[in-house]
């Protein structure tokens, strides 16, 4: 099903009307609102009766997460067939918290895979973020946002991790769309006759307005790919999901499964997941999608030593998701969903909790939707990359590896980025940072890369817990974070392959990326221009707030037409500094945007960011202005203006008033409805 392509909202048209003639490097272009037409569908559906008014009233917000590439030799910074409306950008509309977010292989990149309950929210906030309000965080990521305080039970909460789980009970109803330039995007998932699994009869009838979905890009004349959970069903036994998440390319009037890689496992073929996390066209015009699939339990499986392991932690309780001591759940039913698979998988609820060892992989899609792909990661049978699916010391870890960013090389070979797991010393499975090379002539074959000077070592005071690869360029510059240990920060990095090791922004750009800040760097284009976020105060037992930012690695220069610098290299900025317009004043549409997270950038320089607006601009131009009328968050697209030289940068002035002081509570909503979605995964 193709996607809907939308106008601009009554509100972008209002914003796109007012003069943007600025002085500044970029030029702030709205895309998504709260009255944009997909944010409006997923508004007006229903939802739980109980949680109904709620969802009435609290804001859907909306987040980028990518830009279409450019055209070859498109330039906006020097007007070089710069043709802003052709630069689409992909998001997602939200409705309350997510819970665990749908985009993350194992939840919260957590190797145990067991954060199934409000207890191991709590934990994984107090072990790894830190906050002095962890209780209040794990509460709204499991019963919802705005949740009832003295009876969390009664269902008043918007999203939730406790909505997912209890599905087989209580039923579901959609809590995420996928965006495209603010329109409602479809998927194979809402139709029954694109389920082909060996137990479809199984499933019973299919329920509207039951999935969850995540656009993560398009490319080319006709490709959007992203991630979509499966719709619910009704059968007999209960509201079974065919399986938890796909990944899916929409081309030519068509949505296409991008089923698991691996199929002689009934419970994998079935019910495995996998996510298309980003893709380029191919010389032949077929499109490559990288991402993940599983290709064994991981909550039941052999060691290297051949030995059986299992980890009963990955089922939750049932009085953990229900309250009452209805509908029990047993492992030992659980385990008979991986040994005894064609016994009919959707009859039992505990088969919905079944977790899995994941590959990198690939799919190649032609324009027709005919799929084929392969497994990036090395190995037979249930091992990869010389590990089994368990590790023999620990049965709560498994091997995980996934391909995050794509690009083709100067010889029109591809690179993917990601990581994969290694043993760190014979002592404990880790994921750790890769990258991984291909011939276009057999894309088969991959070699694997631990990228240098990310390394995890043994035990507690280790330096990291994980390292990932977010993106990747032509020139395989590769940027990625790498969460430290406990509460230690998130720092971003970069490197180039083949260089000796990689480098981390706060070694950099010390002056933004300060000491013990957090930061993720997204997405790098050809021109080595990395976009990402960082922390712009220091967390002090919350979470910290953070700003976008761009940086020119590699002694890499922009230049207007003119050849006059515009982005000198090996230097950073925050994007608000970049579109900030002194001349214009306090209530111009340049000082109606603060710049909260950055997605991706094309080779024309566009970047796709989220930001917050406060209508007729904020008080002043600092950095962390009040905003005295209303506020909320959008998708922008940040467009180079063609004649802007270095001398336009003006940085925002530092606050007088207090960091933390907001007015009129405007922050709060939005404030936690973004914990749902932007980086509970990543310390901000």
């Amino acid at each position: 099903m193709p996607h809907k392509m939308l106008k601009l909202s009554t509100l972008a048209i209002l914003i796109a009307g007012a003069s943007q003639a600025s002085a500044a490097v970029y030029t702030v272009v709205p895309v998504a609102n709260a009255d944009s037409a997909g944010v409006k569908q997923l508004a007006n559906q229903d939802y739980f009766a109980e949680a109904q008014a709620n969802a009435n009233s609290t804001p859907i917000t909306v987040s980028s997460t990518g830009i279409k590439p450019s055209a070859e030799n498109a330039n906006c910074f020097t007007g070089t067939d710069c043709v802003a409306d052709d630069y689409t950008v992909t998001g997602v509309a939200r409705r309350g918290t997510e819970g665990t977010p749908i985009a993350d292989v194992t939840p919260y990149n957590e190797n145990s895979q067991e954060v199934v309950s409000q207890y191991e929210l709590r934990r994984y906030c107090d072990n790894n973020l830190g906050y002095g309000t962890c209780d209040v965080w794990s509460e709204s990521q499991f019963f919802g946002l705005n949740y009832t305080d003295d009876d969390e039970w009664n269902g008043q909460g918007v999203g939730g991790l406790q909505k997912k789980q209890a599905a087989w009970v209580n039923g579901y109803h959609s809590n995420a769309q996928g965006l495209v330039n603010g329109a409602s995007v479809n998927t194979f998932a809402t139709d029954v006759a694109n389920y082909d699994g060996t137990q479809k009869a199984n499933l019973g009838n299919i329920i509207a307005n039951t999935t969850d979905t995540l656009v993560k890009g398009t490319v080319g004349t006709d490709f959007v790919y992203g991630i979509t959970s499966s719709s619910l069903f009704k059968n007999a036994s209960g509201m079974p999901r065919a399986f938890e998440k796909r990944g899916f390319v929409n081309t030519n009037g068509q949505s296409v499964q991008l089923a698991p890689v691996t199929t002689s496992n009934v419970l994998v073929s079935n019910m495995g997941q996998t996510l298309a996390n980003d893709a380029v066209v191919m010389k032949d015009d077929k499109l490559l999608v990288v991402g993940s699939s599983s290709y064994a339990a991981s909550f039941f499986a052999k060691d290297s030593n051949g030995k059986d392991r299992e980890d009963d932690n990955k089922l939750p309780n049932s009085d953990d998701i229900l309250n009452n001591g209805s509908h029990p759940l047993n492992f030992q039913t659980m385990k008979q969903c991986a040994t005894n698979a064609s016994d009919n998988l959707y009859a039992h609820w505990e088969c919905q909790f079944s977790t899995f060892a994941n590959e990198a992989a690939y799919w190649l899609v032609d324009t027709d939707g005919t799929v084929t792909s392969h497994a990036i990661s090395a190995g037979s049978g249930n091992n990869r990359d010389g590990l089994a699916v368990i590790d023999k010391d620990n049965d709560s870890l498994s091997f995980q590896a996934s391909a995050q960013a794509v690009a083709l090389d100067t010889n029109g070979d591809p690179i993917a980025v990601g990581y994969s797991t290694a043993d760190v010393r014979d002592d404990y499975y880790a994921m750790q940072a890769a990258y991984f090379t291909a011939k276009s002539a057999d894309l088969t074959s991959w070699t694997r890369t631990l990228i240098p000077g990310l390394d995890i070592k043994p035990g507690d005071d280790r330096d990291f817990i994980y390292t990932i690869a977010n993106g990747v360029n032509s020139k395989s510059v590769i940027v990625g974070d790498a969460k430290g240990n406990g509460e230690k920060p998130q720092r971003a990095f970069v490197y180039k392959a083949g260089q000796s090791k990689a480098q981390f922004f706060d070694d950099l750009a010390p002056t933004i990326f300060f000491k013990d800040s957090n930061s993720n760097a997204a997405a790098v284009n050809d021109n080595d221009q990395v976009v990402g976020w960082v922390d712009i105060e220091a967390s002090s037992g919350k979470e910290a707030r953070h700003r976008a930012f761009t940086y020119m690695t590699n002694n890499s220069v922009i230049k207007n037409a003119n050849g006059e610098v515009v982005l000198a290299p090996n230097k950073a900025w925050m994007l608000d500094d970049l579109t900030n317009d002194p001349n214009a004043g306090a209530g111009s549409v340049a000082n109606s945007y603060r710049i909260l997270d950055a997605t991706g950038v094309n080779d024309a320089g566009v970047i796709a960011a989220t930001a917050y607006y406060c209508q007729g601009g904020y008080e002043n131009l600092s950095n962390l202005a009040h905003c005295n009328g209303t506020e909320q968050r959008v998708i922008v697209k940040l467009v180079p203006n063609a004649n802007a030289t270095a001398n336009d940068i003006q940085a925002r002035v530092k606050d007088e008033d207090e960091p933390l002081k907001r007015s009129g509570g405007s922050l709060g909503i939005l404030a936690l409805t973004a914990l749902g979605f932007i980086g509970f995964r990543r310390r901000k």
